[in-house]
């Protein structure tokens, strides 16, 4: 009798533990702003890489961002004849994003800085990333 009763408990503890680390079982999709969310940070995060080809795939082929990454790579490659070590640090805050159809555009405090050679460069101000859906992805324009 002890036995089944000291069983019981133990499954009903380890049904609660199990239950709390599946967070309830219900998954959510991420939204629309979430996902433009995303879009933004990773690109930023492949510019702080220096991975060009993976911010460009951020981008709308041939539009504004994509011509924009393809420059830095360009002047990165010329102060890569100064500098062995050359680093870009951009970041964002972003503080709204909107939503019409397949475009959104979000609004956010946005900073970057390059340092090679001793020296550095940068600015920070606010700015406007427009997007567009593509399939079920959103791409920088």
């Amino acid at each position: 009798m002890k036995r089944k009763l000291f069983l019981l408990i133990v499954v009903l503890v380890l049904s609660i533990f199990l239950v709390g680390c599946s967070g309830g079982g219900i998954i959510t999709p991420a939204t629309e702003e979430a996902k433009i969310k995303s879009v933004i940070h990773e690109y930023l995060l492949a510019l702080n890489d220096q991975n060009w080809n993976k911010a460009k795939g951020y981008c709308i082929y041939q539009g504004d961002r994509y011509y924009a990454v393809e420059e830095a790579e360009d002047t990165f490659d010329t102060l890569y004849l100064y500098c062995n070590i050359i680093t870009i640090n951009a970041y964002t805050d972003i503080q709204n994003v909107s939503i019409y159809g397949n475009a959104g555009q979000a609004y956010a405090y946005t900073g970057w800085f390059i340092t090679g050679c001793g020296y550095y460069e940068g600015d920070e101000g606010y700015t406007t990333y427009y997007l567009q859906k593509i399939g079920n992805s959103w791409k920088l324009e």
